[in-house]
């Protein structure tokens, strides 16, 4: 008499295959970008879906060499905003991934 295959386990396939839909979900995140403004479009952050600082620009007439701190603040309100939006995205590319399942409790998140 042969002996059986034992079958996966359906709930240890269907982990696996979340886990390789958030890997190349990751994946994609760190190729798409979030673009912020700050000043009017006076200074603009891109960041990845990853949270990566990918480029900050600054408008010529916005630099100041009287003024440096208005300067600094603009760039740090770009960034922020490019940040959060960069969290945005990522929360909804991966909550479509999860299914709106908080990993975190299984040190996933």
């Amino acid at each position: 008499m042969a002996k059986q295959k034992p079958q996966a386990n359906p709930m240890m396939r269907q982990v696996q295959k979340m886990q390789e839909e958030m890997l190349a979900a990751q994946a994609a995140l760190a190729q798409e970008t979030v673009e912020a403004g700050a000043g009017g479009g006076m200074v603009k952050a891109v960041v990845t879906g990853t949270g990566e600082l990918q480029s900050i620009s600054i408008a010529p007439e916005v630099v100041d060499p009287d003024d440096v701190e208005m300067l600094e603040d603009l760039v740090v309100a770009a960034v922020v905003e490019a940040m959060r939006m960069g969290q945005e995205l990522q929360s909804q590319r991966m909550g479509g991934v999860t299914g709106g399942l908080d990993l975190s409790a299984f040190g996933l998140g």
